[in-house]
């Protein structure tokens, strides 16, 4: 396993649409092993391929505080199949635009179907925080970022602040 880096916005490379997985295999075994390394190394509750430059939709997960409630969610090729009426407001940040936080509004509960480690077709039906999570890593097969959901001004400032951050730890 290996701690992978992280990109962050505006990369282009986390506009761009991800591939879908065609076989799993152990290439994908080792990268899911390796961002959920990655992942709780930040530390982080989610992390999608796109985030360390690989552009296949593969996503991780794992909403639990601490080391012993880990149970992590590794998802090859995800699909929403099914989406509820009611929506739910949480305060997103993502390791892709570090240090900034805002809320975001999506479907308070998910169906999600995807492919495990192994390959086997799984469903879940996710609620609260976990829906919040796999949208929003889903989000990053797609090449949207959580402050694309924001207003263009919120937005504009919080990219224009981490180019003045990039540009100040060169």
């Amino acid at each position: 396993m290996a701690l992978l880096p992280i990109l962050t916005a505006p990369d282009p490379v986390l506009k761009s649409k991800s591939k879908p997985v065609a076989a799993v295999d152990d290439r994908i075994r080792a990268l899911l092993a390796d961002m959920l390394e990655t992942m709780y190394h930040a530390p982080g509750i989610g992390l999608a391929a796109p985030q360390i430059g690989v552009l296949e939709r593969v996503i991780v997960m794992d909403i639990g505080r601490k080391e012993e409630d880990r149970d992590p969610i590794s998802m090859i090729n995800p699909e929403i199949v099914w989406a509820s009426d009611e929506d739910n407001t949480y305060e997103e940040g993502c390791l892709s635009v570090p240090e900034h936080y805002s809320n975001v509004v999506r479907p308070a509960a998910v169906k999600v179907r995807y492919l495990d480690e192994s390959g086997a077709r799984q469903e879940i039906h996710a609620d609260g925080l976990l829906a919040t999570v796999v949208q929003h890593e889903m989000d990053h097969l797609d090449g949207i970022l959580f402050i694309d959901h924001l207003s263009s001004l919120k937005r504009n400032m919080i990219l224009r602040k981490l180019l003045k951050a990039r540009k100040d730890a060169e």
